[in-house]
């Protein structure tokens, strides 16, 4: 019984880990590329520079098809830039039950 037992619960976890590591990769990969558009340019111009930055970076390597350059808030800081953005991601574990993630991360031009 407690081999079952164990077995059941290492097999919960595997299906979990499954169903959650797409949706934190891509979480992982929207960061960098936000990561990468600011530190690209320590001094950019202006808010729509920095969009359309995003979404080259985001046509050369797939990150997050629920963000675009217009979803970015940018904050205008005394010396650049600060762009955060933040989204809910719901992961079905098994058809009534979900998990929800929330997503969020900040970068500046710092």
């Amino acid at each position: 019984m407690g081999l079952l037992f164990w077995a059941i619960i290492v097999a919960f976890g595997a299906l979990l880990l499954i169903r959650v590591y797409p949706s934190v990769q891509e979480f992982l990969t929207t960061r960098q590329a936000v990561d990468r558009v600011v530190r690209s340019d320590p001094r950019p111009g202006s808010v729509p520079e920095i969009r359309r930055a995003f979404d080259k970076q985001r046509q050369i390597e797939y990150t997050n098809s629920m963000i675009t350059g217009n979803d970015l808030e940018i904050e205008a800081v005394a010396d650049g830039f600060r762009v955060s953005f933040a989204y809910d991601k719901e992961v079905e574990i098994a058809d009534p039950v979900f998990l929800l993630i929330k997503y969020r991360h900040t970068a500046s031009t710092r």
